[in-house]
């Protein structure tokens, strides 16, 4: 698995396996940052592998997302 699979994976398995029970298909700004950092992406690349799998940013740092 390359790592742009493994970003995609480790996307998809933050966004489903958060703390909250109601967080399902979320990832936290604070978590995407953490994984464009553990995968030397940019954090634009997070955002594109979001948007294709219909994960919501919530959370944000700069108050853009809810």
């Amino acid at each position: 698995m390359d790592k742009k699979e493994q970003l995609v994976e480790a996307v998809l398995a933050s966004a489903r396996g958060g703390k909250e029970a109601a967080r399902q298909e979320r990832l936290t700004c604070a978590e995407a940052f953490e994984l464009a950092e553990k995968f030397d992406a940019e954090i634009a690349e997070v955002g594109r592998i979001c948007n294709q799998n219909n994960v919501k940013i919530c959370k944000c740092q700069l108050g853009c997302f809810k």
